[in-house]
């Protein structure tokens, strides 16, 4: 199989913690942003593009896996937290098909180029989840000793081998950068995959950027981080197009996540962070593909990073797993502009690690958790008060009005019974374990990743 056989290359560029409001296209007034903002305007602008989860693991297991993080779960982990920690006995589970392990079975090149976060040891790693080639750290770049005695020095890793620890993070993005443009330049003649996590603007409040781009942005160093995803975004696709490859490769830009209160980023005009409030979980996403994509359009679909496995199968001309569940869709229709194309999505859920926060369906959003009614009414945390949004008029969730759509209320409802009935809803009031859930790995031995030499 070869690229001229007419199978779409793949670029997945996955910001970490990046926010909606972020990015010049989204609004930001001092961002400078030229390669993302070019994306949007020769390709495709998503206004309602989600995550599954306000938090790193279980929004990139949905990622690879085209599944709620509560399906494979990877909703909670092995200490019961919201994400992975280093030298975590759990991870993803080998037995499940990740986008990558999909179209290497196809004949696709695949290759990872920074952050994982699905489990840093052997049996989780990307070498074990089809991708062929790994350039990365496996976890968040502020999971330090400074902040755990226990951690190791942060590992810089390739394939599966520690080639540096720490690592310096202010070169890290030029580094990924510089890696993601040898994987295409090694694979410009057969389809591929590469996947692109980068570490910025990360988890920690002060983000490291490289120097040519310190001090330049005017909103310290986030905005410089913000920056220099920019710059390195631009030299990928001076890269596709230098190959001759822009018309077969569908590139993708987008977020994990919000991005977290105080560290200097924008979900603007979106409410809250780290959260199933819109700012959690509704994220920045372009998508470029010239020829195929049409120019500067926008899309208000609801759409999910959940859908890129089933997208990515069809367009390399083969079906998604047929002998197990996948939430994502098919997002074809969406991506070409087809006249009356609508979101695939009857419902989607906003999970916070094993507790259904809430559900959308159209333009209305339905809390159902005590902490987001007591976030709205801090006065009142009444039990039973319906907390309802119209998403699309009001996306900074500010005026309640459950109370002029009682209808619309239970349908709601009802569309969340069915999510508990497959997924699960566990809190202090309720335990509703789910039918639907397929296991994580365990790996008892775990030990820290620290260079072999």
């Amino acid at each position: 199989m070869t690229a001229s056989s007419g199978h779409v290359n793949f670029i997945v560029i996955l910001c970490d913690n990046l926010g909606y409001g972020d990015l010049g296209c989204y609004g930001h007034p001092l961002h400078r942003t030229p390669s993302v903002d070019r994306m949007a305007r020769e390709g495709m602008l998503f206004t309602d593009f989600y995550v599954t989860s306000g938090v790193c693991t279980p929004s990139r297991a949905s990622l690879m896996t085209g599944c709620y993080a509560q399906r494979v779960d990877m909703h909670k982990s092995d200490k019961g937290g919201a994400v992975l920690k280093p030298v975590a006995t759990k991870g993803l589970n080998p037995d499940e098909i990740t986008v990558a392990r999909l179209l290497r079975g196809r004949g696709y090149a695949t290759g990872c180029v920074g952050k994982w976060h699905l489990g840093d040891q052997p049996p989780f790693l990307p070498t074990r989840h089809g991708f062929e080639y790994y350039f990365g750290i496996p976890y968040s770049e502020d999971m330090v000793p400074r902040i755990n005695a226990d951690w190791p020095p942060l590992p810089l890793m390739r394939n599966e081998e520690v080639i540096e620890a720490p690592v310096h993070l202010p070169t890290i993005t030029e580094r990924y950068t510089r890696e993601a443009i040898a994987f295409i330049e090694r694979n410009v003649g057969q389809p591929f995959l590469l996947y692109v996590p980068q570490a910025l603007p990360g988890s920690a409040p002060i983000p490291e950027v490289g120097e040519a781009f310190a001090g330049q942005s005017g909103n310290a160093e986030y905005g410089d981080s913000v920056e220099e995803l920019d710059w390195s975004t631009g030299e990928i696709l001076s890269a596709v197009q230098r190959l001759g490859l822009d018309e077969r490769t569908l590139v993708i830009f987008t977020s994990d996540n919000g991005t977290p209160k105080d560290h200097g980023g924008s979900n603007a005009p979106l409410r809250g962070s780290y959260s199933t409030w819109e700012g959690g979980m509704r994220v920045p996403c372009v998508m470029w593909w010239p020829g195929s994509i049409p120019i500067g359009h926008t899309c208000g679909e609801l759409c999910t990073t959940m859908d890129l496995l089933p997208t990515f199968a069809r367009l390399a001309g083969t079906e998604p797993p047929g002998d197990r569940t996948i939430d994502g869709h098919d997002i074809r229709p969406l991506l070409y502009g087809e006249e009356g194309a609508t979101s695939p999505y009857r419902a989607f859920y906003y999970y916070h690690m094993d507790e259904l926060h809430a559900v959308r369906s159209g333009r209305w959003k339905l809390h159902l958790s005590r902490h987001n009614r007591r976030a709205f009414y801090p006065e009142d945390a009444g039990p039973t008060r319906a907390l309802l949004f119209d998403v699309v008029g009001d996306p900074g969730e500010t005026e309640n009005v459950a109370g002029q759509h009682p209808d619309v209320v239970a349908a709601l409802t009802a569309l969340a019974e069915e999510a508990r009935e497959e997924l699960g809803d566990t809190d202090k009031h309720m335990d509703r374990p789910g039918k639907g859930i397929r296991p994580a790995a365990h790996y008892l031995d775990a030990t820290p990743r620290v260079p072999d030499r």
